[in-house]
């Protein structure tokens, strides 16, 4: 067993390569081979959110706070609030984030497939984010 304690590992900054906006992460958990449960808690300031991506297992998200913004491609635009749970197929093409005026913060829990996560694409343009 092992406790890994609040605060014993630092925050980061979400990548401009996958995010838009002020993004940060907390990687409470990330299982040692052969497991392969992986986790984070992602806030997202007001107007943030994730690329375009995929996961090869899919993804589940807890919504924790704030009130935020999830879309499958060809899909409508739908929100989310605390104690949503979302869950995403294997390979459906999606985004998530907050909304223009509030924050969001959620638990994300995806499985690694041959050590892989997640597949980023290109970012949500701002006309797609305000359909």
């Amino acid at each position: 067993m092992e406790i890994k304690r609040n605060g014993s590992q630092p925050s980061s900054k979400g990548s401009a390569e996958y995010f838009t906006g002020t993004v940060r992460l907390d990687q409470p958990f990330q299982q040692i081979d052969p497991a392969s449960l992986r986790g984070a808690v992602v806030t997202f300031e007001p107007g943030a959110r994730t690329a375009w991506h995929t996961h090869p297992l899919g993804q589940t998200l807890v919504v924790m706070t704030g009130c935020g913004w999830v879309q499958l491609e060809g899909g409508p635009i739908e929100e989310v609030r605390p104690g949503d749970v979302v869950i995403i197929a294997p390979d459906e093409r999606h985004w998530h984030g907050a909304t223009p005026p509030t924050a969001m913060s959620h638990l994300a829990i995806q499985e690694a497939l041959d050590g892989k996560v997640v597949d980023w694409m290109e970012h949500v343009t701002d006309e797609q984010y305000r359909q």
